[in-house]
């Protein structure tokens, strides 16, 4: 089947829906799938549930879904770089779920290897783990964690062929991979795409199984959250 499409926003309008769980990929500003949020964002799909590391930065990011009011929900375990979340949220506009990274992480996991749940320490004992069912194994209490399914999953690779293997460069290799796999429709963006065949086998990171749909990503300037440099020896010597 081909997966190569046109355009991020036919493609993320045509697989997204109101209501809808969308997993993307990404920490930060680093390694997101900037062309396929910009999609959902002109979707103008509403109440949507978010599942992701954070919720970028206001204007960058998920942070531009926060401000188009798209989001009903967040399912993330970090959103301290972004004001218009913090007042969303103390206004009763948003709900949160706050899960731990690594939880996080392995509940994206799990749902993509088809995992319904699993145990762990972490949270045990804290306001993480209220409500959920718990259970003693080698005299230690651990806390069910279900695993994540979501409707539409986006992520970010740098290369791709058009079999929709995806390979991913430096820390963009963050969330992208475990949530590729959490998808039910998949939409991957690259900013390189080769043929069939061209990449090395054991340079992929997800295999193509996973992957739907497949967009060229747009040059543009990958964004920091916060830069912090260091003078130069010469500079401190004349300051």
């Amino acid at each position: 089947m081909a997966k190569l499409r046109e355009g991020a926003r036919e493609t993320v309008g045509a697989a997204l829906r109101d209501g809808a769980i969308l997993a993307v990929g990404g920490f930060g500003l680093s390694g997101i799938p900037a062309d396929l949020i910009e999609a959902v964002r002109d979707s103008g799909a509403q109440g949507l549930t978010v599942v992701s590391n954070n919720m970028g930065v206001d204007g960058k990011g998920l942070g531009i879904l926060i401000e188009s009011g798209q989001v009903r929900k967040v399912v993330a375990s970090y959103v301290g770089e972004n004001k218009l979340f913090a007042q969303q949220y103390l206004a009763g506009e948003l709900e949160v779920e706050f899960v731990p990274q690594g939880t996080l992480a392995e509940r994206l996991r799990a749902g993509g290897a088809g995992i319904p749940a699993f145990y762990t320490r972490t949270g045990v004992g804290t306001v993480v783990a209220e409500g959920k069912p718990h259970e003693e194994f080698d005299g230690q209490v651990y806390v069910q964690e279900r695993g994540i399914v979501a409707d539409v999953a986006l992520v970010h690779a740098h290369t791709a062929d058009t079999e929709g293997n995806l390979v991913y460069r430096y820390t963009a290799r963050n969330f992208n991979p475990v949530v590729a796999t959490a998808g039910k429709v998949t939409i991957a963006e690259a900013e390189v795409i080769v043929g069939a065949g061209e990449l090395d086998p054991n340079h992929i990171v997800t295999p193509g199984v996973f992957v739907q749909h497949l967009v060229q990503s747009r040059p543009r300037v990958k964004n920091i959250e916060q830069r912090t440099v260091q003078l130069r020896p010469a500079a401190v010597a004349h300051a």
